[in-house]
């Protein structure tokens, strides 16, 4: 995932926190870096480290984080301008933040809307140089560099469902993984024909200390069961006319671009 270009910058001694962070974004950061989740609601598999609390009242001390961490939360949050607040009150000024949001005027922010009844997404997102420039004035921290993202629909997946699947789900092939690969290649074709932006996500913002080598190519590469994002430069595409792509993370086959 593209906040992997921070992480793998930090210094020995670090303090990261994953805010909004449900199951964990990503991994912990392996070496000397201690790593907080905080979440309004536990997990049923909570991360190492994981603190249940308000994200608007974060019980810890100011200028505390180098990194924090907003993988997909800002557009849940009810109070959001006491989260940026308090993102403000507990990073060091010689801090980094990545956050990542839907666009809400995407054809994927829309479909997980109405199937999922709204999902959570109290926020709706639909210019990034806005949001870009609030998080900017709140926070304190420069506004480093914005990067594309695009969907892989993982939450249409049928093996992603936690009960029964949603009649709705039938609509678009019953969510299996072959009709997903299917749709993100029509999707991406018209794209680069048309200039639409059918396959478009949202975007990843990096504030302050970011680190200098920010790619701010298009994330196109992520996995349609679990939604991770990997750099083409990470993968081996196989088949010549029909590229695809084994996800690292849990070995699914996606389309390779």
């Amino acid at each position: 995932m593209p906040v992997t270009e921070i992480l793998r910058e930090l210094a020995p001694g670090s303090v990261v926190l994953d805010l909004g962070c449900g199951s964990g974004s990503f991994p912990a950061p392996g070496g000397p870096v201690t790593f907080c989740a905080v979440d309004l609601e536990t997990p049923p598999v909570p991360p190492a480290r994981f603190l249940q609390a308000d994200a608007g009242r974060l019980p810890f001390r100011a200028w505390t984080f180098d990194l924090i961490v907003c993988n997909h939360s800002l557009e849940h949050f009810l109070n959001l301008g006491d989260v940026l607040a308090e993102i403000h009150r507990t990073i060091k000024p010689s801090g980094a933040l990545y956050v990542a949001v839907p666009d809400s005027t995407t054809l994927s922010d829309r479909l997980y809307r109405w199937l999922a009844r709204g999902g959570g997404h109290v926020n709706p997102f639909s210019s990034a140089s806005e949001l870009a420039a609030r998080i900017e004035r709140t926070t304190g921290l420069r506004h480093a560099a914005t990067r594309p993202l695009c969907t892989s629909f993982s939450f249409l997946n049928r093996k992603n469902a936690r009960g029964p699947l949603p009649r709705r789900l039938w609509l678009f092939g019953g969510g299996t993984e072959c009709s997903l690969r299917i749709a993100i290649r029509l999707l991406r074709m018209l794209d680069r024909t048309f200039g639409t932006g059918l396959s478009s996500y949202g975007w990843a913002f990096y504030f302050g200390n970011a680190g200098s080598a920010i790619d701010t190519r298009r994330w196109r590469n992520v996995c349609i069961r679990c939604g991770s994002a990997h750099p083409p430069e990470s993968l081996r595409a196989t088949s010549r006319w029909w590229p695809e792509f084994t996800c690292p993370q849990c070995g699914t086959l996606n389309p390779f671009e």
